[in-house]
C-alpha cells in the first residue's frame, strides 16, 4: 500500500489554500487523524467536510474512509517513536518549565523528522553542492538560522551570501540571479513580506528556491522547488528555531561528508590560515 503521507506531500503544490491547511494538520498529526471522523477533523482544522473529501479525491482515494484506512495501515507497519517519546516523558512534572521546554523541543525535532523525507534532504544537499551561488535570506527570529547556515556553507563551499531581507540592498543582488543559483529562504509566522518579495523575484529570474518554513501553508511554498517544513512551536510567544537549526546542521554535515573530496581541501586551507595567524587561544 502506498504511503498516504508521502502522496499528500507530493501533491501539496496542487492543493488549494484550504486543502493545504488540512494537509498540514494531517502531516503533523497522523496518529490523531487516523482515528478522527471527517466531521471531527473538519472541526479541528476549521474547514468543511467537503474540503476534506475533495482533498482525498485529489489524492486518488475514493474518499476519506479509504485515505484513513491507508493511514492506519501505515501507522501499524512502522516504528512508533512518538509512543516511545510519550513513555519517556509521561512522569515529568508538568509544572517544571525547564522540562516542559525540553519536551517541546524534542517534539519539534521529532515532528520535523517525520515531515521531511531522506529523499528530500538528499535532493537539497545535491542542489546546494551544484549551485554557482547560494543566497540565504531571513529576518528577525529566523536570522540566526540563516547566519549559521551561511557560515557553514561558506566554510565548505565558499559561495554563500547572507541577505537580510529587511534591508533594501538585496535588490542589487537579486537582479543578477540565474538558473544556476539557489536562494534558501527561512521564514516563520507571521512571515516577513520582504522574504516573500525576494523569493518571488528570484523565481522570476529562474533561480532555484529552497524554503525552510513551518508548514505547507507558508506563503513561500508557491515559489519553492524544495520545502523543508520545520515545526516552530514554543512554550512562549516566539517561533522556536531549534528544529530548523537541527535541519541546517544536518545539511552542513551531509555536505561535508558526501562531498568530502571537494570540501576537505577548503577546510584544510582555512585551518592553515587560522593557525598561521594564531587565531585560537592557547592555554
Amino acid at each position: 500500500m502506498e504511503n498516504p503521507i508521502q502522496i499528500l506531500k507530493n501533491k501539496i503544490s496542487e492543493l488549494t489554500a484550504s486543502q493545504r491547511r488540512v494537509a498540514d494538520y494531517i502531516i503533523q498529526n497522523p496518529m490523531d487523524v487516523a482515528f478522527l471522523t471527517v466531521d471531527q477533523l473538519a472541526g479541528l482544522v476549521g474547514t468543511s467536510t467537503t474540503t476534506i473529501m475533495r482533498l482525498t479525491f485529489s489524492l486518488g482515494y475514493s474518499g476519506y474512509a479509504e485515505f484513513q484506512k491507508g493511514l492506519q495501515e501505515l501507522l501499524r507497519n512502522r516504528a512508533a517513536p512518538q509512543t516511545r517519546l510519550e513513555a519517556n516523558i509521561k512522569d515529568l512534572n508538568k509544572s517544571d518549565l525547564w522540562l516542559r521546554c525540553a519536551e517541546t523541543q524534542i517534539n519539534n525535532i521529532h515532528m520535523t523528522v517525520e515531515m521531511i523525507s531522506s529523499e528530500t534532504l538528499d535532493k537539497t544537499v545535491d542542489m546546494i553542492a551544484s549551485a554557482s551561488r547560494i543566497y540565504c535570506t531571513s529576518v528577525r527570529s529566523g536570522l540566526p538560522v540563516g547566519q549559521y547556515l551561511t557560515h557553514g556553507l561558506n566554510r565548505l563551499l565558499g559561495n554563500c551570501d547572507l541577505i537580510i531581507a529587511d534591508q533594501a540592498d538585496w535588490i542589487d543582488e537579486v537582479i543578477s540571479l540565474t538558473s544556476s543559483d539557489i536562494v534558501i529562504a527561512i521564514s516563520f509566522p507571521r512571515y516577513a513580506k520582504r522574504i516573500v518579495d525576494f523569493v518571488s523575484i528570484a523565481k522570476e529570474k529562474e533561480a532555484k528556491v529552497i524554503s525552510i518554513t513551518d508548514s505547507f501553508s507558508s506563503p513561500l511554498v508557491k515559489y519553492s522547488d524544495v520545502i523543508l517544513p520545520c515545526t516552530s512551536r514554543s512554550l512562549s510567544f516566539h517561533n522556536s528555531t531549534i528544529a530548523s537549526m537541527f535541519v541546517v546542521d544536518y545539511l552542513i554535515s551531509a555536505l561535508a561528508i558526501n562531498y568530502s573530496d571537494r570540501t576537505k581541501h577548503r577546510l584544510d586551507e582555512i585551518n592553515k590560515i587560522l593557525t598561521d595567524i594564531d587565531y585560537h587561544h592557547n592555554a
